[in-house]
């Protein structure tokens, strides 16, 4: 395993330009939570969108200087885009941007979020796997639905210059840490089961090998973890960050968790209880985690857990 040495910062902030969930009557604000208001010059005239899918916006400071990052694209051409521009962000600040894994509702948003941060070679820290192609949901023989194709011509067009790596990459002055491939160590995240690819002209299952997360380590607090859809688990990459950084108090954990429908509900609880065990600061489930996952994990962890939003920005210091 590759050990690193991320660098400590004095503040994290997460704005979320794309995710499942919006309510613009939520008055929950406090000193970690904004939520985004649909007003211009006092008009209620701005529209936050919600779509299956993510992004978000990375901020790290220390020392009076701060990095921006790009995690991801969302799902359709415009959506997270639209979030961005009505939000007012400068998305002329982003330096790097990093993929979570190389599915549609991550990267669909790519071409216009690129023309908006409006440079070029743009550094794109990226697992290899995302240019796996034709990759599936398989849910009968007769029933496939394939994913779009992401291509290294496609990044290029975009602005974007491919940093391709398995394994744990620092960046950004090594206040970011792209994770690379996450081993699986727990007994019970086994995969998305209906998931394929083609190889050497044939199926087979498809490991998701490039899900991964960007980790942040926020001085005195511990480590503050994004991750996209978690296909390789909650818990699997919340115990390689540890493992990798040395690091093991958790502040906050944030992502979708992927524990929707049959073939994970099952493991809700045995993920709420691990990461109850693990004693995060915070538990942000996002995206893809699933409406009964977010209710246990709101009931079971009630003093951690924040509803992430389209729009909502969290600052951790």
């Amino acid at each position: 395993m590759v050990k690193t040495t991320l660098k400590a910062v004095d503040k994290v902030e997460i704005l979320t330009l794309q995710d499942n969930y919006i309510e613009v009557t939520a008055m929950d604000w406090s000193a970690v939570i904004s939520r985004a208001v649909p007003l211009k010059d006092g008009e209620i005239c701005v529209s936050i969108l919600a779509e299956h899918g993510f992004s978000a916006l990375v901020k790290t400071t220390a020392l009076s200087e701060t990095h921006t990052l790009l995690f991801d694209f969302g799902f359709s051409e415009n959506g997270a885009a639209q979030n961005a521009a009505n939000l007012g962000v400068d998305m002329t600040e982003v330096e790097a941007v990093a993929l979570s894994h190389g599915h549609s509702d991550h990267t669909g948003g790519m071409k216009k979020l690129t023309a908006m941060i409006g440079k070029h070679d743009i550094p794109f820290i990226v697992h290899p796997s995302i240019f796996k192609s034709p990759r599936y949901l398989k849910y009968a023989e007769e029933i496939k639905v394939y994913f779009p194709k992401l291509t290294r011509e496609m990044v290029k067009q975009a602005g974007l210059s491919a940093v391709e790596t398995e394994k744990p990459y620092l960046f950004l002055n090594e206040t970011i840490l792209f994770l690379g491939e996450i081993p699986h160590s727990t007994d019970f995240e086994k995969g998305f089961p209906i998931a394929h690819c083609q190889k050497d002209g044939k199926e087979v299952w498809d490991a998701i090998e490039d899900d991964t997360s960007v980790v942040m380590n926020l001085k005195d607090k511990g480590l503050v973890i994004l991750t996209g859809c978690a296909h390789s688990g909650i818990v699997n990459t919340v115990r390689y960050s540890m493992a990798v950084t040395g690091v093991n108090k958790v502040h906050a954990v944030m992502g979708g968790f992927h524990l929707a429908g049959p073939s994970f509900e099952p493991i809700i609880d045995r993920t709420t209880q691990e990461l109850q065990n693990i004693h995060p600061d915070y538990v942000i489930p996002t995206h893809c985690t699933g409406r009964k996952a977010v209710m246990a994990m709101e009931k079971q962890m009630p003093d951690q857990f924040i509803m992430n939003m389209s729009g909502t920005k969290l600052t951790f210091v």
